[in-house]
């Protein structure tokens, strides 16, 4: 699950309250704390200015003997940097921080009630691979959604400028060639050549490849990456 979320562009940093030996070996042979990257303890994260660990929070990947506050600084620190973050956590500890991220996700056997009131979501299984099927799941949903958007604006606009057109037309006399769409062919297309594909397209698999996609940024438009282009263009030549 954690190399699936580094391929989809999801880092794992892990914060334990065990000591920073125990949690560097296991971090290394999760593939958690790779080369470059450091693991720090509690005593020297509160010798740390939140300037100082701005700056140096991308290089730390384990968080070792830390306390309930230092959790909601590290958290506030990846916000900083412009990142969405997700925090899982199960004790009453952890609730500040679980409210301080962009998605707290709080441990449905093992969490506290505190912690599962402060959280977004509540992890049933307390599975960290679920979540990165939900985050599959999430990505398929969105793309889907973007399919459909595509096609019912791409066919509309087909419609309105077809209509338009032949209402300009019409001005001129000697190229009034009537209407081209009655109003029951247009209930026609919306009902039956829209809706079924769009249905067809909302319920699509998710596409194989989607966790090897880099997240969007927080805020990319609904229309990047051309789509607002490729739905104009689709819609002149229907």
């Amino acid at each position: 699950a954690i190399e699936q979320a580094k391929r989809g562009g999801i880092r794992t940093i892990m914060i334990t309250g065990d000591h920073v030996v125990t949690a560097t070996a296991i971090a290394k042979s999760l593939g958690i704390l790779e080369d470059g990257q450091r693991a720090i303890s509690g005593t020297e994260l509160s010798q740390l200015s939140d300037e100082e660990l701005l700056e140096s929070i991308e290089q730390f990947s384990v968080y070792a003997r830390v306390a309930p506050e230092h959790k909601v600084r590290i958290v506030q620190a990846w916000q900083k940097k412009g990142h969405i973050v997700a925090m899982t956590g199960d004790g009453v500890n952890d609730s500040p921080a679980l409210k301080a991220a962009d998605i707290g996700c709080a441990m449905g056997i093992t969490g506290t009630d505190v912690a599962k009131n402060a959280a977004d979501m509540v992890l049933t299984d307390d599975n960290f691979a679920t979540i990165i099927r939900a985050v599959k799941e999430g990505r398929g949903i969105y793309s889907n959604i973007k399919k459909d958007v595509q096609f019912l604006l791409s066919s509309n606009i087909g419609e309105v400028l077809t209509i338009f057109l032949a209402s300009l037309l019409s001005l001129f006399p000697s190229f009034d060639l009537g209407t081209p769409l009655l109003p029951i062919h247009l209930l026609w297309v919306n009902l039956i050549t829209d809706s079924l594909p769009a249905f067809a397209l909302g319920v699509e698999p998710v596409d194989g490849e989607i966790m090897n996609q880099k997240p969007r940024k927080k805020e990319e438009s609904f229309f990047a990456h051309g789509l607002g282009i490729k739905i104009a263009w689709q819609g002149i030549m229907i």
